[in-house]
């Protein structure tokens, strides 16, 4: 399940009048379920207090929340 990624980058237009700085690379979060299609069976389950902690019981459908890094720039 690793043949993606779930965040997305792209470059917006940069205008040369605008007043603010610009931000030349933008970034958003992509859910694992666009990519699974239908569930099939036998998927790997978390044991119950791991499935609490990531809040799902399949680690194909884990994705964690990083936005310490929300609203600055990727290098």
């Amino acid at each position: 399940m690793n043949e993606f990624t779930q965040r997305k980058y792209y470059r917006p237009y940069v205008s040369p009048f605008d007043p603010c700085p610009p931000i030349r690379v933008k970034w958003y979060e992509t859910p694992p379920q666009l990519y699974l299609g239908f569930q099939p069976y036998g998927l790997p389950q978390y044991k119950p207090q791991q499935a609490l902690y990531c809040g799902t019981l399949w680690p194909a459908l884990f994705s964690p929340y990083d936005g310490r890094d929300m609203g600055r720039e990727e290098a």
